[in-house]
């Protein structure tokens, strides 16, 4: 007696072709997860939420990079550039005391008390700087949802295979 498996040759392709196909899902769905992440740490916590935005320096920092090397997947969502307080925000510390000097201009203005001061330079006592996270606390309160996302790309592969 002889059996004979008819498709054979289709389910190996389809098969063979499930880690590529998730693979591209996993990226493409990491690639939008990414920019979801990046948007709500730009529109919720930068724009008064964890910290109110001055410059919008520190705003305009925080990007997304995803990379597919291999079989390994990573995105990366943090402040990019030289924004040199971004992580004193978002961790917290302690800035050692320091003198400030004026950059563009000859002297230093600033209001005390009902007055206007100037001043060719200040020595800052240093200060302590409580942690503000804006990049940690949304990626806590977006991880549930970002799992399900990453895992219904998987299942979609699954079902289609």
């Amino acid at each position: 007696m002889f059996a004979t498996l008819v498709g054979a040759d289709a389910l190996d392709a389809r098969f063979a072709a499930l880690p590529a196909g998730l693979a591209a899902g996993l990226e493409a769905k990491a690639r939008d997860l990414a920019a979801a992440l990046v948007a709500k740490v730009q529109d919720e916590k930068l724009s008064g939420q964890a910290l109110q935005t001055r410059s919008g320096a520190l705003k305009a920092s925080i990007t997304a990079d995803v990379a597919m090397d291999g079989g390994t997947l990573t995105a990366t969502v943090g402040s990019f550039g030289d924004v040199k307080y971004a992580a004193i925000q978002e961790y917290g510390g302690h800035t050692a005391p320091h003198e400030i000097l004026p950059d563009k201009a000859k002297a230093l203005a600033f209001v005390v008390g009902a007055g206007t001061v100037f001043a060719r330079r200040v020595e800052h006592p240093g200060s302590d700087i409580p942690a503000r996270a804006y990049l940690s606390s949304s990626l806590e309160e977006s991880s549930d949802a970002i799992v399900a996302e990453l895992a219904a790309v998987a299942q979609d592969a699954w079902d289609n295979r």
